[in-house]
């Protein structure tokens, strides 16, 4: 009996066991998926931190973008640490004895313009306040007065309204009596002023250019002066002005940018940059469709400035590369994938894009410390903006001299950017994310730079050519057809290539113009009308000279 009562305690105790491990390894399954649920919910909990890390970041960096300032300067506080400077600013006060003392190089203050400088330029029309002749007479003893000298009081800028003429020609003709009566053939002679009117339409050079300079300098559009014409008297519809535009562009400016085309594609820099026109008739498209103008420019330092816009109903790569066919030099751009179709020349990436990205990756109220990722590159880059501006300011610097001061100043600098960006993280889709994305992509064309001492650092300057067109384009809106965007792509590289050297924008037009260039024209020829040939500047200022006389003449 004893037995057989252990033997079934022993089989009570083994099933037990057996449940016992059962419900063990139940919990145990139980414990497994309750972590293994727990590792869901705290990956799904960080994703959703992150999420809103970055939805925060895009609140603050739009906010910014729509209340902060567009300036992309940054401003120094006393105090502020700086990551190229940090341990002098740490270190204690020295000694006074052992005090070493910086050289700061001498610097002159610009100049204050005078008021006669401001209108140099301008004619003076003297103004004599005269006594009359009833009282140039003594009151005390009746004796005439004398002048004795004339005192300055004021000056006044009289500003003289615009005005509109008709100008009729007449030829007049003188035939010979004698061979009238005699001859076969009767003598006749006709006056001639040996200028054939080339343009279309009956407005002159000067009008011409006028309405050009008005709308692509001053971005007045057409139908606001249509208006203007008609407080002058004259009832000349937008269609009209138009046409004077389209038509005259079209002849006598495309000869003249197909040559600037020319020696751009043959030269060692060139630089470019594209932003959006909507064009309303365009064959196949609807009016809403997004087409684009390019802008070509030749190199920052180059002492011929060329700035070309060209019209294209896409932003396809297709159109860089078929505008700059045949040039083998250097190109500055920006991150546009689009110009990687360029294989023929060595690209060059802007570092004021890599700043602009940096600058936008700081989150709200950390500009300033350095203990945040895109605070400590931004550092770098504005290092290496500050050495191209001390390097530009030095007189006289060649571009071999401008080369062996990247190299041995600027490149130091790069390798430590580079060994920064290397040890970067970041939050997937965040800003820094995106920056850092952004840098590795064009890191191959951002030390292009350091190869040739002509090639800029930056973008800004095609940017710069281009703002004048994105200016135009929020007052005028849109182009009505190609015709009339073509035609704007042609007088806007006229006017900024003018600009670009430092020429009078509507002379320019005027006189060319008055030159009429067309495609029969010789490169020659055409070059002595681009604006830094002496021979075209010598004429611009003769335009100048009886354009005062006339307005002196009127007074």
């Amino acid at each position: 009996m004893a037995r057989d009562s252990k033997d079934q305690q022993l089989i009570e105790l083994k099933d037990t066991v057996k449940e016992l491990n059962t419900t063990i390894r139940n919990l145990n399954a139980h414990i497994e998926a309750a972590n293994k649920r727990e590792e869901e919910h705290l990956l799904k909990e960080q994703e959703h931190i992150e999420r809103e890390k970055v939805l925060q970041e895009q609140i603050d960096y739009l906010t910014k973008k729509l209340f902060g300032r567009s300036s992309e300067k940054r401003d120094d506080f006393e105090g502020q640490l700086n990551l190229f400077n940090e341990a002098e600013t740490l270190k204690a006060d020295p000694d006074p004895e052992e005090q070493e003392f910086t050289t700061v190089e001498k610097h002159t203050r610009k100049k204050k313009s005078k008021m006669s400088d401001k209108f140099a330029g301008l004619p003076v029309q003297e103004v004599i306040l005269d006594v009359p002749e009833d009282e140039r007479i003594c009151d005390v003893c009746g004796t005439p007065l004398e002048r004795i000298g004339k005192e300055f009081l004021r000056r006044e800028i009289e500003f003289i309204k615009p005005s509109i003429k008709i100008i009729d020609y007449y030829s007049v003709s003188y035939g010979c009596p004698n061979c009238k009566i005699n001859a076969e053939v009767p003598h006749i002679v006709r006056g001639r002023d040996g200028q054939a009117h080339m343009l279309h339409g009956m407005a002159s050079a000067g009008t011409v250019a006028w309405v050009m300079y008005q709308k692509y300098v001053n971005s007045l559009p057409l139908y606001r002066q249509e208006k203007d014409f008609k407080m002058y008297g004259a009832e000349i519809c937008r269609g009209t002005i138009a046409n004077w535009i389209i038509n005259n562009a079209e002849e006598f400016f495309k000869p003249m940018c197909n040559y600037f085309q020319r020696k751009l594609v043959a030269g060692r820099y060139a630089m470019a940059d594209e932003t959006p026109v909507q064009v309303l008739k365009e064959p196949g498209r609807r009016a809403e469709s997004r087409s684009y103008m390019w802008v070509f420019r030749s190199g920052e330092f180059d002492p011929e400035q060329i700035v070309l816009f060209h019209y294209s109903p896409t932003r396809a790569g297709d159109t860089a590369k078929e505008f700059l066919e045949g040039f083998h030099g250097y190109l500055m751009t920006d991150g546009y994938s689009g110009y990687n179709k360029l294989r023929d020349c060595t690209r060059n990436s802007c570092w004021a894009h890599i700043r602009r990205y940096l600058i936008d990756a700081i989150p709200k109220g950390k500009e300033y410390d350095h203990s945040q990722p895109a605070v400590q590159g931004l550092a770098y880059v504005d290092k290496l903006f500050e050495m191209e501006r001390k390097i530009h300011e030095k007189k006289g610097s060649d571009f071999d001299a401008i080369k062996k001061f990247r190299l041995e100043k600027e490149k130091p600098v790069l390798d430590g950017f580079w060994n920064w960006l290397d040890c970067q993280t970041a939050i997937k889709n965040s800003r820094m994310y995106k920056a850092l994305v952004y840098i590795q992509n064009r890191r191959p064309f951002l030390e292009t730079y350091l190869e040739d001492g002509g090639c800029s650092f930056n973008n800004n300057t095609s940017e710069r050519s281009c703002k004048a067109f994105v200016t135009g384009r929020k007052n005028w809106l849109f182009s009505d057809s190609v015709d009339g965007a073509e035609a704007s792509a042609l007088t806007y590289s006229i006017v900024e290539t003018a600009r670009a050297n430092g020429v009078d924008v509507y002379y320019y037009l005027k006189y060319l113009l008055m030159k009429c260039p067309t495609s029969l024209t010789s490169d020659e020829d055409l070059e002595k009308l681009c604006p830094w040939h002496p021979e075209c500047k010598e004429a611009l200022d003769e335009l100048h000279r009886q354009h005062q006389k006339a307005i002196f003449d009127a007074m």
